[in-house]
């Protein structure tokens, strides 16, 4: 990566690619904020087309998921199909290595937090939960808690890593086995093969070019000008020579929101310079917000969310009473001039959570020429995530704090047959 001129899109620094998306389109897309645009007071659902020319990523196409499946055997996942995972970084070549029997594992993350993670987090877990099955290959997950108290002032450190902590369980619930995941708290794993590859990636990474691509100011303190590298450490495999030995060799698939990408172009950058492969990347949309398409889920927001620990009483009043609709002002309007079920908040959840394709798109036809109501929609979307959060619920109850402790282990066996491959 460059401190002047960007070799290549991947090294754009995000701020350039921000401010080229607001005065385009007046939405603002970075690591720590999501913000689609209102137009003559309307929301506008978030353009990520725009987000594809910016960042310099590629779409998927179909032609990429046909390969997909004649590799692998498997249908494309409803988040692909549905373009819910859109945007992607050398995913052919995850593809290569699957063909030629070669070994990758894939990883990702979360930012624990206080409470539980809310449907929006599940996403990206329900997606690694299925790769992880289609391509039988091991998975790592790091949880950021030192990112969490460095960035949020109000949070001791003994509290991040209960967080963290407690969201093992929650991760758990997903259906993950310990033989195939490791969970670490960077608290807790940090030292040996995983802080020599922070040590040297920090070291590549100078000081203005985190400023440019991050934006970090006069009162940013010294551990969040340093927190990008430790982001980046799990892309290389050395860190984790508990699952591939001494191997370098061997890539990482992430997958990940697109506001998440700033990150790991800076990454793509500096594992090639330390010779190891580039991570390559999926690209998901955000599930949106109660309030609109506009801006994605917050736990610290409780009206904007469907909170996994929800009853099914709170998730139907916040779904009738928060959920933006799509819908005309009035069911005479509506019946006549029909909905946009683009920016209506029940139907683009149901998108994410209704495997029946020939469903999903009854339901926007139907919201198109009025047959369908805002407010069946709405009954539609409640009884599909009251099912939703009580299966999770029901098996998170299962969890125990032996399997908790099997995830957390470094040292837990976890054998590949593809890792015996060069």
């Amino acid at each position: 990566m460059s401190n002047v001129t960007p070799a290549s899109k991947d090294a754009m620094p995000v701020e350039e690619v921000a401010n080229l998306t607001v005065s385009h389109v007046e939405q603002n897309i970075t690591p720590w904020t999501v913000e689609g645009a209102v137009v003559d007071g309307e929301q506008v659902a978030i353009d990520y087309d725009r987000l594809i020319t910016q960042f310099g990523t590629r779409r998927i196409t179909s032609e990429l998921l046909e390969r997909f499946t004649k590799l692998t055997g498997h249908e494309p996942h409803l988040y692909l199909r549905r373009n819910i995972f859109f945007s992607h970084r050398d995913f052919e070549k995850i593809l290569d290595k699957y063909e030629q029997g070669k070994p990758f594992y894939l990883y990702t993350g979360r930012g624990p937090s206080r409470g539980h993670m809310h449907v929006g987090h599940m996403m990206p877990f329900i997606f690694c939960k299925w790769l992880q099955d289609v391509f039988d290959v091991p998975l790592v997950i790091q949880l950021t808690d030192d990112e969490k108290f460095l960035f949020k002032k109000e949070l001791t450190i003994d509290q991040v890593h209960e967080y963290a902590i407690n969201t093992v369980r929650e991760i758990a619930a997903v259906g993950f086995q310990p033989e195939k995941t490791f969970i670490f708290s960077n608290m807790d794993y940090m030292g040996g093969a995983f802080y020599r590859n922070v040590l040297q990636i920090a070291n590549l990474i100078l000081f203005s070019q985190a400023k440019s691509a991050f934006g970090f100011a006069g009162d940013s303190n010294i551990g969040q000008v340093h927190f990008p590298s430790i982001q980046a450490a799990p892309a290389l495999c050395s860190t984790f020579p508990g699952i591939f030995g001494a191997r370098r060799d061997v890539p990482c698939l992430i997958p990940c929101g697109i506001d998440q990408d700033p990150y790991f172009r800076i990454t793509r950058d500096v594992t090639q310079r330390l010779k190891h492969p580039k991570p390559s990347l999926l690209h998901t949309r955000f599930l949106p917000a109660l309030q609109g398409s506009t801006s994605k889920m917050s736990s610290s927001i409780d009206s904007s969310a469907i909170f996994m620990s929800d009853t099914p009483a709170q998730i139907k009043n916040k779904i009738n009473r928060y959920a933006f609709s799509g819908g005309r002002t009035s069911l005479e309007e509506h019946r006549q001039f029909g909905g946009n079920p683009d920016v209506d908040v029940a139907y683009q959840y149901l998108t994410y959570f209704v495997e029946d394709d020939k469903e999903i798109e009854d339901l926007a036809e139907g919201y198109r020429k009025g047959e369908i109501t805002s407010g069946e929609m709405k009954a539609r979307c409640i009884k599909v995530i009251q099912e939703f959060v009580a299966g999770f619920q029901a098996r998170e109850k299962e969890v125990t704090k032996e399997q908790v402790a099997q995830f957390t282990d470094p040292n837990f066996p976890r054998v590949f047959a593809s890792l015996s491959k060069k």
